[in-house]
């Protein structure tokens, strides 16, 4: 899932996916060591413009196809070119995606560290939009220390924000995350309404991303209100979006997810074949914690039809 995509020098960019035909994402995994080489020489050639912006072009695609590493590399390099460059929307901006990064690999000090400057500079310059999309990075920053409540209140500022900007796709967002949080925190009504909100909103503008991320809170929630089977079906239709789309990340965290209704049904089969496929695709990306838990979740699955034999 993408975020705010503010562009430098005062100018606002329009949102825009970097990874929206085979033919783009095919070029950027042949070129991805390229383009990754020539960031670090324009750094070294104290070619600033270049740094960020090639940090701020590869962003969707290295959270898509799991490259949090380099991501987080491409935003330090970022970091260090903002300083010489003189649209504070910049440097606001750059310590969001660090933040964000950050968050990524469990960087936990770091990443909401990075998100309050963010949100500081955010503030003192009275750009709304950034302390919008701050206050959602710090949503999930806090939802991965394991505080829900932190988190909610995040995403609650975040929406009350993006509906003063007139932008409905990134208050479908804004809508989908606090639905998110509020089915973390058992409160299933709020969670199903903001979700089937965001998810109108997302289908009006034809954004597929914002539509697949919808459908698997939809999933969560339905799991969470021991609807498995609802569940799957919510699941099945964001992988079926996620996997066209080529967004690898979120496929990886759907089949986490999926495999969960499959065992509560007693289908101890489909679980394991979507949480091999999980654990493979967490493996490739580096994402260490998702692999270990998934792992042990194989393991306790095993463990549970050991016990029926």
């Amino acid at each position: 899932m993408s975020g705010s995509r503010s562009a430098p020098l005062g100018r606002r960019a329009k949102r825009t996916n970097t990874t929206s035909t085979p033919a783009a994402r095919a070029w950027l995994e042949v070129e991805h060591a390229t383009l990754l080489a020539t960031q670090r020489t324009a750094a070294t050639l104290g070619r600033h413009h270049a740094v960020w912006h090639l940090a701020w072009n590869l962003d969707t695609f290295h959270y898509w196809r799991g490259h949090l590493r380099d991501a987080l590399a491409a935003w330090q390099a970022a970091l260090d070119a903002a300083a010489h460059l003189p649209d504070p929307a910049t440097r606001i901006h750059t310590h969001r995606r660090l933040g964000r990064a950050c968050s990524r690999l469990g960087l936990h000090e770091q990443a909401t560290g990075h998100l309050q400057r963010a949100l500081d500079l955010a503030m003192s310059h009275h750009d709304t939009a950034e302390q919008a999309h701050t206050h959602r990075a710090l949503a999930l920053a806090w939802a991965q220390r394991g505080d829900d409540r932190q988190a909610m209140d995040h995403a609650r500022h975040s929406l009350d924000l993006h509906r003063t900007l007139d932008d409905p796709m990134w208050e479908a967002d804004a809508l989908n995350a606090v639905g998110w949080y509020a089915a973390r925190l058992g409160e299933l009504d709020t969670a199903r309404d903001h979700c089937h909100a965001a998810l109108a909103l997302h289908r009006n503008r034809q954004n597929l991303n914002g539509e697949a991320n919808t459908l698997d809170s939809l999933g969560y929630i339905a799991h969470r209100a021991d609807d498995h089977r609802q569940a799957l079906d919510h699941y099945r239709q964001a992988l079926t979006l996620f996997r066209t789309l080529g967004n690898a990340s979120q496929v990886a965290d759907t089949l986490d997810r999926m495999g969960h209704p499959h065992a509560a049904l007693g289908h101890h089969e489909q679980a394991r074949e979507v949480w091999r496929e999980a654990l493979e695709l967490y493996r490739e990306q580096g994402r260490e914690v998702d692999t270990e838990r998934v792992q042990r979740q194989l393991d306790d699955l095993d463990d549970t039809g050991a016990d029926r034999q």
